[in-house]
Parts: C-alpha cells; sequence; structure tokens
C-alpha cells in the first residue's frame, strides 16, 4: 500500500513537474526572441499595470496633497455626479456613434479598396497606389489638423473660396456644430483607410488561387469572384478587426479630435467625446487643484463599458461561429 502511495505522490509530481520542463525548454530554445519581448512587456506592465492601483482615486474625494491613500473615501459620488450632470448622455452619445461610424465606414472603405487593390495589374503602380494611400497614416494629428483649418477655416478655408466663386453662402464652420460629425469622420477615414486596407490585402493575398482559377474556368466574371469568393474569405479578418475595434469604440481619438475642433465651445454639442470631457475636467481647477477622483470615475466607466462589450460582442460570435471568436 505505502509503495502504491508512494508511487502515486512520484506520478503526480512528475506530471506537475513536466509543463515547466516544456516551458523552460522551450524559453532556452528560442531564446533570443523572448529577450526582444522583454522591453514591451516592461513597457506595459509599467504603463498598463503598475498605474492600476490609482483606481481607487474613483472612490475618494482626492486631496493631492494627502496623497491616493490618504485621502478620504466618498463611496461612488464620484460615479453620481458624472450620471446626474447634463454631459453624461452627451459624451457617451458622442463617442459611441463617431467611433460606430469610424468602424462602419472605415470597415467598407478598407475592404473595397483592398478588393479594386487586388485587381490592379503591375508591381509599380500597386506601389505607387499604396504610397498614395499609406502616406495620410503617418501624419500627426497636428498637421491633420491644419489640414482641416486650411479646407474650413471661415475666411480663407478653401471650401468657403469656392462656395463664393460658385455664388454661394459661405459657412460659419466653426459655429456649425452639426457638419463636424461628418467632418471628423471623414478626416479619420481618410488618416486610417491605407493602413487598414494592408491588413485585407494581406487576407486576399493568403486565398488559393486555385478558387480563383476555378471560378475562371466556371466562367465567373470579376464581380461573381469577389462576391462568392473574396468576401467570404474575409468574413473572419472583418470580424476579429470588427471586434477589436469594439472593444475601443468607447475610446475616441482625442488627439485627432481636438487638433481639428482646437476646443471650440460652440462644437461640443456633437464632437464632446468622453476623452475631452476628462480633459477638461482635469484642467478646470476645483479649490485651486484638477479634480483627479471624479476624472478617474469617468475614466473607469469608460473602460468598464469597453471591457462589457468586448464580451458581449466576442459571446454572439462565438453563438454564430467559435471558430470566428477572439477567445
Amino acid at each position: 500500500m505505502k509503495k502504491v502511495k508512494k508511487k502515486n505522490q512520484e506520478h503526480r509530481t512528475y506530471r506537475i513537474a513536466v509543463p515547466f520542463i516544456n516551458v523552460g525548454k522551450e524559453l532556452w530554445k528560442n531564446k533570443v526572441l523572448y529577450l526582444m519581448t522583454v522591453p514591451i512587456l516592461l513597457l506595459c506592465f509599467l504603463f498598463s499595470y503598475l498605474p492600476m492601483p490609482g483606481i481607487v482615486m474613483a472612490f475618494k474625494d482626492f486631496d493631492l496633497r494627502e496623497g491616493i491613500w490618504g485621502s478620504s473615501w466618498n463611496g461612488i459620488e464620484n460615479f453620481k455626479r458624472f450620471f446626474e450632470s447634463t454631459s453624461f448622455t452627451r459624451v457617451t452619445f458622442n463617442t459611441i456613434w463617431i467611433n460606430f461610424n469610424n468602424i462602419l465606414w472605415g470597415t467598407v472603405l478598407a475592404v473595397v479598396f483592398a478588393i479594386c487593390f487586388n485587381e490592379i495589374k503591375g508591381a509599380r503602380r500597386k506601389r505607387i497606389y499604396q504610397i498614395f494611400m499609406f502616406i495620410p497614416y503617418f501624419f500627426s494629428a497636428v498637421i491633420v489638423g491644419r489640414f482641416v483649418d486650411l479646407l474650413f477655416s471661415t475666411n480663407t478655408g478653401i471650401i468657403n473660396q469656392v462656395i463664393g466663386a460658385m455664388g454661394g453662402q459661405e459657412i460659419e464652420w466653426f459655429s456649425s456644430p452639426q457638419y463636424w460629425v461628418k467632418i471628423l469622420v471623414g478626416t479619420n477615414l481618410w488618416k486610417n483607410v491605407g493602413y487598414n486596407m494592408i491588413i485585407y490585402i494581406a487576407a486576399i493575398s493568403g486565398i488559393d488561387e486555385e478558387m480563383m482559377e476555378a471560378a475562371c474556368i466556371d466562367g465567373a466574371n470579376r464581380l461573381q469572384k469577389v462576391w462568392h469568393i473574396l468576401l467570404p474569405n474575409l468574413v473572419p479578418t472583418i470580424i476579429i478587426m470588427t471586434l477589436m475595434a469594439i472593444g475601443r469604440i468607447f475610446y475616441g481619438d482625442f488627439q485627432l479630435i481636438y487638433a481639428i475642433t482646437g476646443g471650440h465651445g460652440q462644437l461640443i454639442p456633437t464632437t464632446d467625446i468622453i476623452e475631452s470631457f476628462v480633459y477638461r475636467s482635469v484642467m478646470a481647477s476645483s479649490g485651486g487643484l484638477p479634480d483627479y477622483g471624479f476624472s478617474t470615475a469617468v475614466c473607469l466607466y469608460q473602460s468598464f463599458i469597453g471591457f462589457v462589450l468586448v464580451l458581449g460582442s466576442n459571446l454572439l460570435v462565438k453563438k454564430y461561429d467559435p471558430d470566428y471568436a477572439l477567445f
């Protein structure tokens, strides 16, 4: 009996030790590759995980002189203050609406341009088109903001000059918030579609050429090949990219929006997103000090809703087809 127990213990010890041995072998075998990931993991830890204890500020009446742990608790008062404010529905709707349009039209245009790019014959032509599509991605938000100002400036903007030359009534763009969702979405598409297109081009290049050849033999035209071969094969990539984008649907591109709108108060009704609201909350002094506790509560709300949306959308995709889910 003792021999059986001893044998079982040795077997359990061996089963526990084997995974660690295998991990050690894998780390040693690819040590150079794993060493290359150390700086990224370190940065991720320093900027993503190390500051996490600061979340407690959302539940405190934060006082800079007392510090995070010395400040008094105030429960969910910061959240109540945000939810009861008139800004809550505005910034939440604006963030979702702008990002929804960015995701929808960004996906549609990226797929369309990727398919059109795939139809271009000649490597030189492809390189030229790809360069022109990809260059805007490298422009900083400040440069993009300057481009938009050159287009929509009330007195010197190109668009108003064209409207005036055609005998039309010039538009006070920076006093007309109803136009700016379209302007922001259009600018975002111009800047990022070329980058997103690369991902779909890579997915198209992975499609089996024999399928395309068989379709040609069967007499399929270009549109039929796109509809019956390219698009069905792009669906997994589209779903994964959309799931990843949904995780950021509560996060607007603050630097781009702020660089374009310049923080004009008259544009707040349609361009005010959660990040710009937090920015104003931090910059606005309350008793001489920024309101960090309230701002942290708003950011925590933003992160929690984004997390729930990722889980919910992934669950829906998993019910449709488990192979398309992220996890």
